[in-house]
Order: C-alpha cells, then structure tokens, then sequence
C-alpha cells in the first residue's frame, strides 16, 4: 500500500455494529498491509436486542462468503417472511408487511392497483390473500427459492431472527480469524491533534494508548468518539417518534417457531414478539411520557406466551440521529449514529448500509472533503425515509382510546410524509425517491393496513375489461394458493436444514 492509505483502523466498541464492522474489513482488507483492531469491554456489554432483520441482510452475508444454514444453526436463527402488526389501526385489526412480490403485475401496472379497483368495488378480499409471504407467513409455511418457473416458488423474498449476542460472537470468531486484534479494556480518554482536531489516539484506563489513522465509532447510544471527544450534536426526534424506553426480557418458547415478527400495538407504544430456535425475544417499547417503567414492565410480563428466562432489561434511549456520522477522521456506526426503534427491524440495516457507504467512499489519509459530504449526505436521506415510514404507523391510527394515541393521531408531521401520504390517498401512487430503503410495495401495504384507502387507482387499469381482470384476479389467488399449500412448515423446514444440534441446549 502506498503512504497516502490507510494502514490502521480502530473500531471503539463491539456488539453487532462493531462485529459486523470489524468482520466486513477484515474480509476486505485481509493480506492487503491494512491492520484493524476492536477495542471493547466486557464490564459495558451491549444492548442485544436487534434480533430482527430484513432481506437487504443477505447481501451483507454473502459479501462474508457465510454459509446460511450455519449462520443459523450457530446463532439459533429462524426465517422470517415479513412483520405482522396488530391493534396497530383499531384494536382488533391485524395486517402483515410481507417481504416479496404482492399479486403479478400486470401490463406494467403494478398488481395493487388492479387488487384496489377490485378492492373498491367490493370484489377483492385483503390485499395479503395474494401475498405469497403473507399467507405463508400465517400458516407456518417456509422454503427457499427453487427453480420452478413462472412460479411464485421462484422468487421467495425472506430474512432473519436471531440471537443478537451469538451474531456478534460468530462474527468476532469470523474476523478474529482474519486478523483482527480485540483488545479488552474500557476507553479512557480520546487524544485529539491540537491542529486539526483529528483523533490521534485513544487511552484506556489500564494507561495503554492505541493510535489509527481511522477511527469507527461504535459505542452505542454514547457516541464516546463522534459524541463525547469531538462534539458532533444529536437531532432528537421524539416529537415524532415518542417512544423512548423498552423493557426487554426472553421467555420460553410456545410451540413451534412463527416465520414472522409481530408487533402489537399497546397503550403507549408497542410490544416485539421475534421467535427463535432456543427461546422467544420479547420487549415492550413505550413512551416514558404516557406510561411509567413499573407498568411498562407489568405490561410485557403479562403478555408473554412463556415463563421469562431473566430479568426484564431496561434501556433508555432518544430517537433521532447525529448531525454528521462522519466527522474528520471518525465515523459513527450502529447506536453511535443514530437510533431508531426497531418497528420495522431496521437496526441491523443501518449498520450493514453505513459499512457497505464506508467501503463505496473508503479514505486515504487525506480524507478528502467531497466524499465526507456525500457519506454524510446519503446517511442523512436514509435515515430521514426510514423516519417517515416509522412515523406512518403510528399517525395513520383510528385509535384514541390512551393519551399516547391521541397525541400520535394528531401531531405534526414532515413535508415528506404528508407528500407522501396525500399522493397515495388521491390515486394509489407511491414514487420511490433516490433509492430510498422501502419500496413501493412496503409502503403499500402498511398504508391500506392502517386504514389508508385511495381514492382511486391507476387510469390504464380501466384498459382492461371486468370480465377479464376478474379471471386474471383469481388465477393470481390459485396459484399463490397452491404455491404456499406446497410449502413444507417453517418448524420442518429448520430441522432439516439449519436446526442447533440438540446437545449444545
């Protein structure tokens, strides 16, 4: 390597964002003259609770070259085809966000727009009856791609559950044995040049001083290096996202894993249920202002489907973002830039997207302006639509039976949302900005499952006669019918292929 790259880096902080960052690197950077090291303590731990992720995940193992079936056995992972929401309209509603196509599209019109004139009409059922991962989803059923054609069976979209403290163990083993060097030990002090204010190095309390040339933050909600040591200020966002806590406990499993996530809305927030091969994830997010801890947490105990496994862990936290993620010779990943509750299991995401941008925009040691500015510009848009499409849940509700409700219902929401939602509502149009992380078919589904209904649909759906569209309709519902109903069950599915062997617990 030449003397304008980087031959040092210094990830502060492990858990998943520093693992996942330390693992990526180590591939990329392996036998190539670059050294990286995680410093980390055992004392802080981690929060742990991202046990939930979305199909972009695959993309960041097959960049680690991971075998599937093992990443799950070792981390007792289970599939997962979409997110079931329920109570989240008006008590008693349930609707699920699915991963993958929705109906076929048809003429190069988009499926949902024929399934609302339909819909309108009176003549279509719920737009997850031709949903493959929906349906699949409520019956238990999971299998991954196969060959079969024009077949719904050929394109199954899924992701992930699993324990978040296996997935970091598993990936430290990954880098470890690509030459990442972990140091034990708490940070002390971050020495900064008097010059240009770069991080130089950092001391640990046992008086040891580790200089890099780039330095990842990856401390969690703390920001120890972009934060604390060079000043970077924090958007909050809670007036748009309120929840601030969350209690989160595992307990026993209840029968065979679901190939879901649910979330289900409760009076000053909402409770995550993730089930895994060992046990189930379980955690109650709320809002401090509506609901104090002592209730929050009697709240989740009694709804569990088993006995809890340990104490209910609090955590406290502000949703929004950093002003910049990258600040001279420091980038914020995970926590440290960052948080937003885990609703649409994101987290993980944003840790994955924000090392795939550093290795897009990867420094020298000169740190050119240009690509910090733009590192920092696509961190910012991201962040914002994942924030819209949070907030849609929460303010397109018919529910007013707590304070917290009726604060959801009624506050102020940003110009982008509004866009987005007023284009929809007229005509069923959803445009996708600049690569934004849901799709079209995403913000779909969660507006007509919260109840927002257009007006009307596409003009060249008319094209096609009644008689017609009727026929195509219900061939659609056959074959998703018949593609799911050939589906083994998500339990048969993971003992054959990736279930822990029964002696390891």
């Amino acid at each position: 390597m030449t003397d304008r790259n980087i031959r040092k880096i210094l990830i502060a902080g492990g858990g998943t964002a520093g693992w996942m960052t330390a693992a990526a690197l180590a591939k990329i950077f392996r036998e190539r003259g670059c050294r990286i090291q995680l410093v980390e303590s055992e004392e802080i731990g981690t929060v742990g609770v991202g046990e939930a992720t979305i199909p972009q995940v695959q993309l960041y193992n097959r960049l680690l070259g991971l075998d599937e079936d093992d990443f799950l056995r070792r981390t007792r992972g289970t599939f997962k085809l979409g997110i079931q929401f329920v109570d989240w309209y008006r008590k008693g509603s349930s609707y699920t966000h699915a991963f993958g196509e929705v109906g076929r599209d048809m003429e190069a019109i988009p499926f949902y727009h024929y399934w609302l004139k339909e819909h309108l009409a009176g003549r279509a059922g719920a737009i997850g009856d031709y949903t493959l991962a929906a349906l699949a989803a409520q019956q238990g059923k999971f299998m991954r791609s196969i060959d079969a054609g024009n077949s719904p069976l050929s394109n199954i979209v899924y992701a992930f559950h699993f324990d978040a403290a296996l997935y970091a163990r598993y990936l430290r083993e990954f880098a470890e044995q690509r030459g990442v060097v972990r140091t034990e030990g708490r940070i002390r002090r971050t020495n900064l040049n008097p010059h240009n204010g770069f991080i130089e190095s950092v001391a640990l309390e046992s008086g040891e001083s580790i200089g890099a040339d780039l330095f990842i933050d990856c401390t969690g909600f703390r920001g120890l290096l972009v934060g604390e040591a060079l000043g970077v200020g924090y958007e909050d966002w809670r007036h748009w996202l309120p929840c601030d806590r969350a209690w989160a406990v595992p307990c026993e499993s209840a029968g065979d894993p679901v190939p879901y996530t649910r979330s289900t809305a409760r009076p000053a927030g909402w409770q995550w249920r993730i089930p895994l091969q060992h046990r189930t994830g379980n955690g109650h997010v709320y809002s401090s202002r509506f609901m104090d801890d002592g209730e929050a947490r009697d709240m989740l105990l009694q709804n569990l489907d088993g006995a809890p496994l340990a104490e209910p862990k609090l955590l406290k936290f502000t949703t929004g973002k950093r002003r910049k993620f990258w600040h001279r010779n420091c980038v914020a990943i995970g926590l440290a830039s960052g948080f937003m509750e885990p609703l649409e299991s994101t987290s993980i995401h944003l840790v994955q997207s924000a090392i795939a941008r550093l290795l897009t925009l990867f420094p020298n040691r000169h740190f050119d302006v240009e690509d910090i500015d733009e590192y920092n510009r696509q961190t910012h848009f991201e962040m914002d639509r994942i924030r819209d499409f949070l907030i849609l849940h929460y303010c397109a509700t018919e529910r007013d039976d707590s304070e917290f409700w009726r604060y959801c219902r009624t506050m102020e929401l940003p110009e982008t949302l509004l866009q987005k939602i007023g284009q929809f509502r007229k005509n069923g149009r959803i445009v996708r900005v600049d690569g934004e992380l849901f799709n079209e078919l995403s913000w779909m589904e969660v507006m007509v499952g919260q109840g927002i209904i257009p007006q009307s649909y596409h003009p060249l759906v008319d094209v096609m006669p009644d008689e017609m569209l009727a026929a195509r309709m219900a061939e659609i519902k056959s074959v998703i019918d018949r593609s799911v109903e050939a589906m083994p069950a998500h339990s048969e599915f993971i003992a054959k292929h990736c279930a822990r062997p029964t002696e390891e617990g």
